[in-house]
């Protein structure tokens, strides 16, 4: 869930004062809000990216509008906020030995599993992991119709609808093999010109959801198959991470996979999951709960 650096004006040429205390407030409303916890190299990203809005609402002011979100605490500017502060960097098969083990766990089930096979990506970002989850599926079990039901979820409502629309500048596929090209995207023409969707049986597999990693609880169902949570806890702190932990282990069974990012390490998690792979785990069925 990493973004692309943006370039920044340098301090003298900004349009709004951007204090160490706004930095500071924006810090720990964003904390509160969504988990994430920003370090001070991040303080050109955020007034670069919270500038827009202060553009957007007319507003001079970093710290009239802090005080608003402080004072207004269910409006839509919220969202806005938490979507102008997450940062979304991802590919199609990203960290390609995942989904070759995906591919694996799949085809263990056979032609036709009892039920459908529920699939989770906890950060969706822009749809390239759940539609990569889609494409594995399909290949899994040799057909556009495999028996699974992927659930995708991201905090950023933005990304999310990117991520429904399936739609694609051309070169984000470059990556992907002649074959795979050719069965599940369709080459936009005309207007649509150097873009690419998805192919509609990959779209009617996903579920895409909004959801807040830091919620008292996921209304999404489960016991899941297999979970993919990755590179988003590296946004958390350790404690952070175990109360996000302790509810994922509640939508996984003895058989769920954990798929996590090569960067994430939850040794101070023992008692809620264990290694069975690389950057892979399953629940401690004979841990503590928090």
């Amino acid at each position: 869930m990493a973004a692309s650096p943006l370039p920044h004006p340098p301090v003298a040429h900004r349009d709004f004062v951007f204090s160490d205390r706004d930095f500071r407030r924006v810090c720990q409303l964003i904390r509160t809000r969504a988990g994430i916890a920003l370090v001070d190299s991040k303080r050109d990203m955020v007034y670069g990216r919270l500038a827009r809005r202060l553009r957007a609402l007319g507003m001079t002011e970093f710290g009239a509008y802090l005080d608003r979100l402080e004072r207004e605490t269910d409006s839509d500017e919220w969202q806005a906020f938490t979507n102008a502060l997450t940062t979304n960097l991802t590919s199609f098969f990203r960290e390609p030995h995942h989904f070759e083990h995906l591919h694996t766990q799949l085809a263990a089930f056979g032609s036709a599993p009892r039920s459908p096979l529920q699939l989770w990506s906890c950060a969706a970002s822009t749809g390239e992991e759940p539609y990569s989850i889609a494409i594995t599926a399909c290949e899994a079990f040799g057909t556009m119709t495999p028996p699974v039901r992927i659930i995708a979820t991201d905090i950023d409502t933005q990304v999310l609808t990117t991520a429904q629309r399936g739609v694609y500048p051309i070169e984000r596929v470059s990556g992907l093999s002649l074959e795979r090209k050719r069965r599940f995207f369709q080459r936009g023409t005309g207007p649509n010109e150097g873009h690419c969707r998805v192919h509609p049986a990959l779209q009617a597999l996903i579920d895409f959801r909004p959801l807040n990693l830091l919620d008292a609880r996921y209304d999404i169902g489960g016991p899941f198959s297999a979970v993919f949570c990755r590179n988003v806890m590296i946004y958390f702190d350790k404690p952070t991470q175990r109360e996000i932990l302790g509810r994922l282990v509640t939508h996984m069974d003895a058989n769920t996979l954990l798929y996590t990012g090569h960067s994430e390490n939850y040794l101070h998690a023992a008692d809620l999951i264990r290694p069975c792979g690389r950057t892979l785990y399953r629940r401690n069925l004979e841990g503590g709960r928090l």
